[in-house]
């Protein structure tokens, strides 16, 4: 969510509050009006608006939409239809079994950015191995930052390279700390977006979910996801002789004992080769379980969506279908009638007005008010 400002200017009147004449004396010099500057924080609320078909309805006006924070009415000060341009930041998993299809990403990713807006802008973020001492490591790699310009961003496509692992949790910080550093303009305020082509199972980053959540939600970037299956190619590496092995990454076995909670007492072990074939696909399932959830739960709390991939062949048809929808959000913005500093989430509800019975509407969910 972009903070904002909103400054009321109160100009003092007379004492008795009636029509200043010509015969009044202006004011001197060294007299100032006095300006009243009540700060408080815009509220951005992207919005998607289908019929009973799913069809999107378009042409909407801000009086057709009501929008509630805790179950209180809010006032629309701020409203783009679905004409207005979008800021993307596209993230191309190229880890783990997707490396082979590398060429087929970068088709489907160029696909995506043709057919999106003119006016529309892109950066791209990806992976990349880079050597650390004598270990090789995954990293975030933005080739790009938000550009209009299809030449540019084609030709960050081509720099588009594999990694040796998943920094996936570190390229959604990256997204927020460097693609989404700077207040949006005006004609991008609600109207930025995260498309993110991966299976979300991470395996390197340094940073966690909760961190990588947290800043997305901060910032009210809508969340899509085009979640590829790559489990079957995982774990048929997974098994067999420990030696030649696809292997869990230690941060990937904590991720797994810790859904058991603190107070389990299953057995644990660190050493991938101690783990039998049983136990490998049981964290794999684990694994790719829990990234389905924190997947949905960032895409239903920002307003956005899944769309499943079962390869990445499946990818261009999924961008195609998250292309649209870009293309048919409405931004609603309000500043909160709550004025607590106190860090507290505060739902949002979003009603239709006017409209046919049977439309529906996909807003998010809620947001987590600042703190002093």
């Amino acid at each position: 969510m972009k903070y904002g400002t909103l400054c009321l200017l109160f100009l003092l009147a007379s004492s008795f509050g009636g029509t200043v004449s010509a015969q009044n004396k202006p004011p001197q010099k060294n007299e100032e009006d006095e300006v009243v500057r009540v700060e408080t924080e815009l509220v951005e609320v992207p919005v998607v608006v289908t019929d009973r078909t799913g069809k999107p309805v378009l042409n909407l006006k801000s009086n057709n939409f009501t929008v509630y924070e805790d179950g209180k009415a809010q006032e629309v000060s701020d409203f783009a239809a679905t004409a207005a341009p979008f800021e993307v930041a596209l993230l191309l998993d190229t880890s783990g079994s997707t490396r082979s299809d590398l060429t087929l990403i970068q088709r489907a990713a160029q696909s995506f950015i043709d057919s999106l807006r003119p006016g529309d802008r892109v950066s791209i973020i990806a992976f990349k191995s880079s050597v650390d001492g004598n270990r090789r490591t995954a990293a975030a790699d933005l080739l790009i930052d938000l550009t209009d310009n299809r030449a540019s961003l084609r030709s960050a496509l081509e720099r588009v390279s594999t990694s040796n692992g998943t920094p996936y949790y570190d390229g959604l910080i990256e997204i927020v700390e460097k693609v989404f550093r700077m207040p949006p303009k005006e004609e991008f305020r609600g109207r930025r977006a995260l498309v993110a082509l991966t299976d979300g199972v991470d395996s390197t980053s340094a940073s966690g979910f909760d961190e990588a959540r947290e800043g997305l939600e901060a910032a009210g970037i809508v969340c899509y996801f085009i979640q590829v299956d790559t489990r079957p190619f995982f774990e048929e590496g997974l098994l067999g002789p420990c030696e030649g092995a696809t292997r869990f990454s230690a941060a990937q076995i904590r991720r797994y004992y810790r859904s058991f909670g603190s107070g389990s007492k299953v057995e644990r072990t660190s050493d991938f080769c101690q783990l039998g074939d049983f136990e490998r696909l049981a964290i794999s399932k684990k694994l790719y379980e829990i990234a389905d959830l924190e997947m949905n739960s960032i895409a239903k709390r920002s307003g956005g969506k899944v769309f499943p991939a079962g390869d990445i062949s499946e990818a261009r048809s999924a961008f195609r279908s998250v292309a649209t929808e870009i293309g048919t959000k409405y931004s609603l913005g309000y500043y909160s009638s709550n004025g607590r500093r106190d860090g507290s989430f505060r739902k949002i509800r979003v009603e239709l007005r006017g409209l046919p019975t049977g439309a529906q509407v996909r807003a998010r969910e809620g947001y987590t008010a600042p703190v002093n």
